[in-house]
């Protein structure tokens, strides 16, 4: 019995490797290799995404660009909803893959930033080795600033038709409403004013009635005064006027006793002249 792994293989002694046929490729021939998907990419078919890592069937196939002797490859997959053909190939630059056909890879901001980097980095090194090309560069980026500003220029004044056309009622109505608010802000104040002023005049007016009523109750407290003084003044009057009237009628009194008293002393002046005789 044979061996099952065969590791020596019987030739013949008339064997002649010239006359076995050789197997002529084509040069663009596709190999059918199993690979993932080296980036992030959208169908431009169906707009279906297909992220990074996810695998296929696909087919290989050499180019006829090279890098430095370095040959690039070209790899076909098939989109999974429409199975659209899309294609990419390798970039031994970057060390990367390029999208070509059929799909177009997802914004990457840091891939972005260091391609941006690089090239401004080239830019700078060919501005050093040639004065001529920096002048150029300068002179090319004045004008398209000076493209920009006309630009900016024409937005501005698109914006400033469309504020004149549109905008009008808008700055109408905010004048309005300020107008507005400022006339019932005078409004308030007027009224708190006039509150604060009749105040005022509620406090002086209180204040002089106060006074007028000191003023009626002094004049009372007068009047009783004097009518009592009044009243004290006449009983003091009937009084003395009695005590005089009680004087008068004594003297009257008197004056008829003394004829009675003047007859007496006449008729002792009688007896006496009797008795010395």
């Amino acid at each position: 019995m044979a061996e099952r792994k065969v590791l020596n293989k019987y030739y013949p002694p008339d064997f002649d490797p010239s006359k076995i046929p050789r197997l002529r490729l084509g040069k663009n021939r596709q190999i059918k290799v199993r690979l993932v998907a080296p980036f992030a990419m959208r169908c431009n078919t169906c707009g279906q995404f297909i992220g990074k890592g996810t695998k296929f069937n696909a087919r290989k196939e050499t180019t006829d660009e090279t890098f430095h002797s370095i040959p690039i490859y070209r790899f076909y997959i098939r989109c999974q909803k429409c199975a659209a053909e899309i294609t990419y190939k390798t970039d031994p630059e970057n060390a990367n893959y390029v999208a070509e056909k059929g799909a177009e890879r997802n914004f990457e901001p840091w891939r972005e930033e260091k391609a941006l980097n690089e090239q401004l980095d080239r830019e700078k090194e060919e501005e050093e080795e040639n004065p001529i090309k920096a002048l150029e560069n300068r002179t090319e980026q004045s004008r398209r600033e000076m493209e920009v500003m006309d630009e900016l220029d024409e937005i501005r004044l698109q914006n400033a038709k469309l504020e004149g056309n549109l905008g009008a009622s808008v700055v109408k109505n905010l004048r309005k409403e300020e107008e507005e608010a400022l006339k019932r802000q005078e409004e308030e104040d007027d009224r708190l004013a006039k509150m604060v002023f009749a105040g005022g005049k509620r406090i002086k007016r209180a204040r002089e009635e106060d006074a007028l009523e000191r003023e009626l109750a002094i004049k009372q407290s007068v009047c009783k005064t004097a009518a009592a003084v009044a009243v004290a003044g006449k009983s003091t009057n009937s009084m003395i006027s009695r005590a005089l009237q009680g004087v008068v009628k004594k003297k009257k009194a008197s004056g008829s006793q003394q004829p009675s008293l003047s007859m007496l002393a006449a008729y002792g002046s009688d007896d006496d002249q009797d008795s010395s005789d």
